[in-house]
C-alpha cells in the first residue's frame, strides 16, 4: 500500500477550542489574560528602553535583563493576540502553517529564556565569587553573544522537532483542545506514529532544563558558600540581595514550566481546562512579572525607568 499523500490528509487549518468545557465562560477569562498583556507589554518597553538609552546600564548584568524582555514580548505576542481572538472574537481558525510557526516561536524562545537565565546566574556567581576579574570575564559584547548563543540554541532544537511534527499526517481532526498550537495537542491529532517526535522532544527537554538547572544550581551552591565566608552580617545581606530578584525569577519560570509539562505528560490525571489554563499562565504570568521584580529590586533599573519617565514627560511639563 502507497503511503498517503500529505497534501490531501493535512488539513488547511486548525481550529482552537480555547480552554475546553469553560467556554461559556471565555470572556470573563480573557480579563486577566488581557491585563497581563498590557502590563508585559508597558513594563518589558519600559525596562529595554531604560536599559538601552541610559549608558550607565550598558554593563553585562542589564544586557541580559534587556534580553529578558525583548524575549518576553516575544513570548507574549506570539501566544496573548490570538488568544484573546479566540475569546473575544470566536476566531478559532489558524492556518497549518501559522500554527506551527507559533509553536516554533513559543518553544524556542523559552528556551531561549532558560539560557539567558543561566548565563545571568553565571554573571552574578562572577560577580560575587570573583568580583576583581569580573570586569575582565564578563563585558558587554560577551553579554550579547550569551545571549544569541542561547537563541540559537533554542533555533538548533526546534529545526529538528519542526521537520519531524510537519511531516506527520493531519487526518483524524482539525480540533486543538487547546487556546494556542500547544505542542503535545498538536501531535494528538496526528494520524501516524509519533513515537520519534516524543521521544526527541521529551530528550532534548530534558537535557535544556536539566542542564540549565544543574549549572544554576551550582552557581548558586557556589554564592551561598562565598557569601556566607563574607565578615559582616551586612555584606551578607548586600551580596545576597543582588541576586534575590533573579533567583525569584527562575523559581518562577522553572517551576511553572515544570508543572505544565507534568500536567501535559500524564493528561489523565487532571482535567483538560486545568491543563489549558496552567500552561496559559505559565507563558503570560511571567513576562508580566519579570520587569515588576527587576522595576522594584534592582534599584539601577527602577532609576533608568524613572528618568526615562521623566524625559518623556518633560516636553509637555515644558
Amino acid at each position: 500500500m502507497s503511503a498517503p499523500n500529505r497534501s490531501n490528509t493535512n488539513p488547511p487549518s486548525f481550529l482552537l477550542m480555547g480552554i475546553p468545557d469553560l467556554e461559556v465562560f471565555h470572556e470573563w477569562i480573557s480579563i486577566p489574560f488581557c491585563v497581563t498583556y498590557i502590563m508585559a507589554l508597558l513594563g518589558n518597553t519600559l525596562v529595554l528602553l531604560a536599559v538601552v538609552l541610559d549608558r550607565s546600564l550598558h554593563e553585562p548584568m542589564y544586557c541580559f535583563i534587556a534580553m529578558l524582555a525583548v524575549i518576553d514580548l516575544i513570548l507574549s505576542t506570539a501566544i496573548v493576540p490570538k488568544m484573546l481572538g479566540v475569546f473575544w472574537l470566536d476566531l478559532k481558525e489558524t492556518g497549518f502553517e501559522s500554527c506551527f510557526i507559533q509553536m516554533f516561536f513559543t518553544h524556542t524562545f523559552t528556551a531561549a529564556e532558560s539560557g539567558v537565565l543561566l548565563a545571568m546566574s553565571l554573571d552574578r556567581y562572577v560577580a560575587i565569587c570573583h568580583p576583581l576579574r569580573y570586569s575582565t570575564i564578563l563585558t558587554s559584547p560577551r553579554a550579547i553573544w550569551a545571549g544569541l548563543l542561547s537563541l540559537a540554541r533554542g533555533v538548533g532544537i526546534m529545526i529538528p522537532l519542526m521537520c519531524l511534527l510537519t511531516s506527520l499526517p493531519y487526518c483524524s481532526s482539525r480540533v486543538i483542545p487547546h487556546s494556542y498550537c500547544e505542542h503535545m495537542a498538536v501531535v494528538g491529532l496526528a494520524c501516524a506514529d509519533t513515537a520519534t517526535s516524543h521521544r526527541y522532544s521529551l530528550s532534548m527537554a530534558t537535557l535544556l532544563v536539566g542542564t540549565d538547572c544543574a549549572f544554576i544550581t551550582f552557581s548558586y551552591c557556589m554564592i551561598l558558600r562565598a557569601v556566607l565566608r563574607l565578615p559582616s552580617h551586612r555584606a551578607r545581606l548586600k551580596a545576597l540581595g543582588t541576586c534575590g530578584s533573579h533567583a525569584f525569577v527562575i523559581i518562577i519560570f522553572y517551576i511553572g514550566g515544570l508543572l505544565s509539562m507534568y500536567l501535559q505528560m500524564f493528561a489523565r490525571t487532571s482535567a483538560p481546562h486545568v491543563q489549558v489554563l496552567v500552561a496559559d499562565f505559565y507563558l503570560t504570568v511571567p513576562p508580566m512579572l519579570n520587569p515588576l521584580i527587576y522595576g522594584i529590586k534592582v534599584k539601577q533599573i527602577q532609576e533608568g525607568i524613572c528618568k526615562l519617565l521623566r524625559q518623556l514627560a518633560g516636553p509637555r511639563s515644558s
